[in-house]
């Protein structure tokens, strides 16, 4: 089997993968829970490229992400379920619906009635796929909420991102960003308290607490908390290899480095940062 531009060729390596007699012994035993984990971390691996700016990595990485697509419709399939072809005609599909200002005919020109529009056809087809679970024995709970449309499985500052803007669409929400910072400061205060108490369950807490509220002084000034920490993330990461460089400059290490040096050379990376603004 030869590497190929056809998607085709890569469904073709991967049902040879999962042949029950001459595949892969690992690929074989995968389920979709195994598998969902890199299926994330995919996504992860993605974003970090673009972020980066690496076209090299990113065509890497999202043919990694399309590999655990065709994985897990190998695995559907096999299932007597949908394959690879049913994923992409639902996608095609409901991007034309989704689009009748492109493809068909609407009065939808500007970002804003497009919106409109787009979640308008979402909510119909939601209540259609209510519709088709319901014939295939599928029935959510009976009390479910609200706020039951956001997935538990998205990473917990996203969940809380879209918990918080969910809410908002019924008016639970602050009018001002200085409110929440007052919120911010009385969440501190909480768990200052917890953490003289040594109440370790209570420290939990009160720190969930503090990041949801910082969540969403995010989304009140615009600022998305995800893309917020990844730049501290590559912040932190650049001052703390000035400290490693530095200490290896004068022969020392991390490991036998005073704390009071190492938050020196710190304040020394942050006043170069300063200086190329």
């Amino acid at each position: 089997m030869k590497a190929s531009r056809d998607i085709c060729g890569l469904i073709e390596i991967m049902a040879a993968l999962r042949d029950p007699e001459s595949g892969c012994p690992w690929d074989i035993v995968q389920t979709f829970e195994s598998i969902k984990p890199y299926t994330i971390e995919e996504a992860y691996e993605v974003s970090d490229a673009i972020e980066r700016k690496d076209m090299d990595d990113l065509c890497e990485e999202l043919g990694d992400l399309l590999l655990q697509v065709v994985f897990h419709a190998r695995m559907a399939e096999e299932a007597g379920e949908f394959a690879f072809g049913d994923v992409v005609e639902a996608i095609t599909r409901k991007m034309i619906r989704r689009h009748p200002h492109v493809f068909a005919v609407s009065d939808a020109s500007t970002p804003g009635a497009v919106k409109k529009q787009w979640d308008v056809i979402k909510g119909e087809e939601k209540r259609e796929r209510a519709e088709r679970r319901a014939r295939r024995g599928i029935t959510k709970e009976s009390n479910a909420g609200f706020l039951d449309s956001v997935q538990r499985s998205f990473p917990a500052l996203t969940e809380a991102l879209k918990l918080q803007e969910r809410a908002a669409k019924v008016g639970f929400d602050w009018s001002a960003p200085e409110p929440i910072l007052d919120k911010i400061e009385e969440e501190i205060d909480e768990l200052r308290v917890a953490l003289n108490e040594g109440d370790q369950a209570k420290v939990s807490d009160e720190l969930g607490d503090l990041i949801f509220a910082v969540v969403n002084i995010g989304r009140h000034v615009n600022a998305d908390p995800e893309q917020a920490l990844r730049g501290t993330n590559t912040k932190f990461r650049r001052r703390f290899r000035h400290i490693e460089r530095t200490l290896e400059s004068e022969g020392e290490t991390l490991e036998d480095a005073a704390l009071e040096r190492m938050e020196e050379i710190w304040q020394a990376a942050k006043a170069i940062e300063r200086q190329l603004v």
